[in-house]
């Protein structure tokens, strides 16, 4: 009986879908994210000259410029002024990795599947963030902060984001980023002993659709060689034809099934989907 209703308890606090609030692709049209749901992460195999690739093509996107030049950055720092937030004084997460690139000649090594993470945002100039799903209960929506939320730095310590502060939000009340793409939090950082992740990439910027399903595939095919992962990847946004009335457009879900279901996207659109046998 005890065993059954652990059981029970695991099973309800699992996360169960993402998406983004129905406000948030009001306030912000050009939204286009790529969802990376890895399952039966192994230990990696060799994997530097992967995230060192993606680093040297980091480094040729600042060989024609600063970090902010890139129309990907760019429109997210018009996305944090609309936020009213400065954009100098905070980054999107893509930009702030291209800064650091430039001036320190390298990106910081943290472990495996977060450096590659990281390689590959700087790559394309925009901003991913990889989540340890162990740590997430319920739904995962980016959404306004309504005030009741904490947020855990790396540091540990807790902060409570401001209301109407744009966070990735599960059905807890953890925030599990702050100002949308700034800061990750350290509740559901990526760890050696992570064998679940969600990797969520997003742009704002004209033609990203071709760009975030070749990031989505590209990582993808990096998750399967490296990690042995089982992998499903989908662009999420709002459903061809369907009328405006409120709600959330199921196009614009990722549905994430228990440990070891059968993945299906759903309505959103897959672009990649790697279940090994056996």
């Amino acid at each position: 009986m005890v065993l059954y209703a652990v059981r029970r308890a695991r099973q309800a606090d699992r996360v169960t879908s993402f998406h983004h609030a129905p406000e948030i692709w009001a306030s912000f049209p050009s939204l286009t994210p790529v969802v990376v749901l890895a399952t039966g992460l192994r230990p990696p195999g060799p994997v530097d000259a992967a995230i060192e690739a993606w680093t040297r093509r980091a480094a040729e996107r600042l060989g024609a410029g600063t970090e902010s030049d890139p129309p990907q950055v760019q429109a997210w720092r018009r996305a944090f002024a609309q936020m009213g937030l400065k954009p100098t004084q905070y980054r999107s997460a893509g930009e702030a990795l291209l800064r650091r690139l430039r001036r320190e000649g390298r990106l910081p090594r943290v472990q495996p599947l977060v450096d590659l993470c990281n390689a590959i945002s700087a790559g394309y100039a925009v901003p991913v963030a990889a989540i340890d799903l162990a740590h997430v209960t319920g739904d995962l929506v980016v959404r306004r902060a309504d005030g009741s939320e904490r947020y855990r730095t790396f540091g540990g310590d807790v902060e409570s984001p401001a209301p109407g502060e744009i966070i990735f939000r599960d059905s807890a009340s953890h925030a599990h980023a702050r100002r949308w793409t700034n800061r990750q939090s350290g509740l559901s950082a990526v760890t050696d002993d992570t064998t679940e992740v969600l990797i969520v990439a997003e742009a704002l910027h004209d033609g990203a659709a071709a760009d975030m399903a070749g990031l989505g595939a590209a990582l993808a095919g990096e998750l399967t060689a490296g990690w042995g992962a089982e992998v499903t990847t989908a662009l999420l946004g709002p459903t061809a034809g369907r009328d405006r009335s409120p709600g959330i457009d199921p196009g614009t879900v990722f549905p994430i099934p228990a440990h070891g279901a059968h993945v299906d996207a759903g309505r959103a659109r897959p672009i990649y989907q790697n279940q090994p046998s056996g």
